[in-house]
């Protein structure tokens, strides 16, 4: 268990290329997915993948509570998604659990307080499963990591990583059951965080013999600013692909630039 400063700002980046700043999107093949969840909904969602070969690995992503704003398109995942398959290779699927609205769409159903989102969480592991994503992960954000540590502990993901976790709802039962599960469990706990700070993560995550939290100082619960959100990005890549990264802060090729970027949500 460690706690480690954010990654350095802008003026570290890479000697060569172009700076990938808030509003950049790296070339990536993108599409729009339809899950369809045990109780009958259907769910709206987008896998990017890389351009021009097979995803070394995936990331299933949760978004944060989306009664307070949260969807498939909160600024973390989404820059997931536009730089982590150009950067690591890496498959990157997100999606509105059910009644959660994005410009995606609208997915059915109605938000459910983590219990109906069970199937939703199912319906994501099992689109990946069946559509032969390799070595995926849970990468859950707020309400998100509830929904991986109450629902993710499935055999076909290697392991989940947490960011901002409250710990509203999931609850010591379900810890119990991720340190029987035996799979990684990395633990991302800002330092100024609104709900769950690192001393008390570590205590709290203790019961979870194989987790690994991590304090990141100066960092708040919605990763706002650009060294955050690389902060984030790198331990992810870290931890799925062991020993790629710290990912570059430059690209020497095409790229687009996002014509907004809200970090609020």
């Amino acid at each position: 268990m460690s706690t480690a400063p954010a990654t350095p700002p802008d003026d570290a980046a890479d000697a060569s290329g172009t700076p990938i700043r808030a509003l950049t999107v790296l070339p990536a093949r993108r599409e729009d997915i339809e899950l369809h969840t045990a109780d009958g909904l259907t769910l709206v969602g987008e896998l990017a993948l890389p351009l021009d070969r097979p995803p070394a690995a995936t990331l299933v992503t949760l978004h944060p509570l989306p009664t307070h704003g949260g969807f498939m398109d909160s600024h973390v995942l989404r820059k997931a998604a536009w730089r982590l398959p150009a950067l690591a290779d890496l498959a990157v699927l997100r999606f509105n659990t059910r009644g959660t609205s994005s410009p995606r769409g609208r997915s059915e159903g109605e938000f459910d307080g983590g219990r109906g989102e069970h199937f939703d969480v199912v319906a994501a592991m099992e689109y990946a499963e069946f559509h032969d994503l390799p070595r995926r992960w849970l990468v859950g954000w707020s309400f998100g990591t509830e929904l991986a540590l109450m629902h993710g502990a499935d055999p076909s993901v290697e392991g989940a990583i947490l960011l901002s976790p409250p710990l509203h709802r999931a609850t010591d039962e379900h810890l119990a059951a991720w340190d029987a599960f035996g799979k990684p469990l990395v633990v991302l706990v800002p330092e100024l965080d609104d709900y769950l700070r690192p001393d008390e993560a570590r205590e709290r995550f203790s019961v979870v013999r194989q987790a690994e939290v991590i304090g990141v100082d100066g960092a708040r619960h919605l990763w706002v600013g650009e060294s955050s959100v690389r902060r984030v990005l790198d331990e992810i890549v870290g931890h799925v692909l062991p020993g790629h990264g710290p990912l570059p802060t430059t690209w020497d090729g095409p790229a687009e630039t996002a014509a907004t970027d809200d970090e609020t949500r």
